[in-house]
């Protein structure tokens, strides 16, 4: 248990202050969580993916798992939105679309180390990439392919996996300063996940207990399930069982809030689950590790 405190303290701590520093100063985050789209957040994915040693033909079964566990928790959870009498639109998206990038990456690499960050990685795109297209298109009713060919996110994977595949060199500077602007991602998104949290409350609370406990629940019952069919080494098979208990994404309230969707009753979701997290993750962690 003082190795699960170790993992998640640090991911907690900074989520913590990121939440008392927005209630006595109220900072304005839009530009730096801009940035950290745009920037420092596919500078991150660029320099894992183009990193030495990255051999990507040993992730393809996990990035077929991971879409599975995002598709599958909403199979899942759909028959149990309509009896509970709940919107697909409001309540589907957050139940498939987890915290992979604020809490996965940063959880990874504080429980399996540096070297499990190229398979936490894949799942945040897997996750991310289906985010954008299939959460899109259940929002809107429509994907544009023109618009998702713009994301930084995506361009910085397409390259990545150019360099990667290709084995082409990345001149060591260069790659330095990329990989120094990727080191400010992690940290700044947890911050701007405890300064995002005072701006939810807890009136659609039956919701938000709903989500709490069917987000990791349905994620985890998929999870297993895969585990079973689809060969995966042993720590693989560990980091898609945390992936599948991860909470609902900031996103999801986020792109709700853009769209007009019942932004406070997808906040409730994402704040209750985000919550539920600090008893699921270390749980989840114990079992695992």
């Amino acid at each position: 248990m003082f190795q699960v405190f170790e993992i998640v303290f640090p991911i907690f701590a900074i989520v913590a202050l990121g939440y008392f520093y927005a209630r006595k100063f109220g900072p304005d985050m839009a530009s730096a969580n801009r940035l950290n789209l745009e920037l420092f957040t596919p500078a991150l994915i660029f320099s894992v993916l183009s990193s030495e040693g990255f051999e990507l033909e040993r992730y393809g079964e996990l990035a077929l798992a991971a879409g599975i566990v995002v598709l599958g928790s909403g199979l899942l959870v759909w028959p149990i939105s309509r009896m509970l009498g709940y919107k697909n639109q409001v309540f589907l998206p957050p139940m498939m679309f987890n915290n992979s990038g604020n809490m996965g990456l940063p959880l990874a690499l504080f429980a399996f180390g540096e070297a499990a960050l190229p398979a936490a990685m894949i799942l945040f795109l897997v996750e991310n990439t289906l985010h954008f297209t299939v959460g899109n298109a259940m929002l809107t009713g429509h994907v544009n392919p023109l618009k998702l060919i713009r994301m930084p996110m995506l361009a910085a994977t397409l390259a990545g996996l150019v360099v990667a595949v290709f084995d082409l060199g990345v001149p060591g500077p260069l790659h330095e300063a990329i990989d120094l602007l990727g080191q400010i991602a992690i940290p700044l998104m947890l911050f701007a996940l405890g300064v995002r949290m005072t701006g939810v409350d807890l009136s659609d609370w039956r919701i938000g207990m709903a989500g709490a406990i069917l987000c990791p629940l349905s994620g985890l019952v998929v999870a297993v399930a895969v585990v079973l069919f689809v060969e995966l080494p042993a720590i693989q098979q560990a980091q898609l069982i945390v992936f599948a208990a991860l909470p609902p994404a900031v996103l999801n309230f986020m792109l709700a809030e853009r769209y007009g969707i019942e932004p406070r009753k997808v906040a409730a979701v994402v704040l209750l689950g985000n919550f539920a997290s600090l008893a699921v993750i270390p749980a989840v962690l114990y079992f695992v590790l």
